[in-house]
């Protein structure tokens, strides 16, 4: 298989297998057994305003499709700080995307996560983090620290399985919208936006 379309065909078979091999390991941290696809992660990285100067916060990068988005919206990489949990996907995306800041370390305690960046704001927040593997309690308390990391009217992105919001409406000072639902996916994902203050 040479050629082009065959090396492409070969790393995407590679970063299917790294996912799945990651789900295997955890499931618990990895949300589904395919990575995103890329038709989801343009649209995911669409709500991202080049133009604010801020940096962008990307929870949960897995194999760095999202990452890849990102970066083609126009993100410089030292503006984008993604944090990931597989000490696995960690050392992979820190190969993949050098001058990217790969945070390994948890979403849910993002003050110690990102040390000295803590006080950082952010344009927006992009997450593929699996929040229906937590209790509802818990997801509720990270978008609320997310939204208290980036501008009043500004959204925090989240990927998932479910038919539902993972974050309920009602629970806190939020309102939520469903932004899109892509069927070129595996699984079809549904993309969730939570903003604060004006929308």
């Amino acid at each position: 298989m040479a050629g082009p379309l065959g090396k492409k065909i070969a790393e995407k078979f590679d970063e299917e297998i790294r996912f799945f091999k990651g789900w295997i390991d955890g499931p618990k941290a990895v949300g589904a057994i395919l990575p995103t696809s890329s038709v989801t992660a343009r649209r995911m990285a669409s709500v991202i305003d080049i133009h604010s100067g801020l940096p962008v916060l990307e929870l949960g990068p897995g194999t760095g499709v999202i990452t890849k988005a990102i970066l083609q919206r126009g993100v410089k990489p030292a503006d984008l700080y993604s944090v990931e949990y597989s000490e696995d996907f960690v050392r992979h995306l820190r190969e993949d995307f050098p001058d990217v800041n790969i945070i390994h370390g948890d979403a849910f305690d993002l003050d110690k996560t990102l040390g000295e960046n803590k006080g950082l704001v952010f344009d927006s927040v992009i997450s593929a983090v699996p929040l229906l593997s937590f209790p509802v309690e818990k997801r509720v308390a990270i978008l609320e620290d997310l939204l208290n990391r980036i501008p009043d009217g500004r959204p925090v992105i989240q990927i998932t399985y479910g038919p539902l919001s993972p974050v309920p409406a009602g629970r806190g000072n939020y309102v939520v919208q469903h932004y899109d639902f892509v069927i070129r996916n595996v699984p079809p994902a549904r993309l969730w936006v939570y903003k604060r203050g004006r929308t």
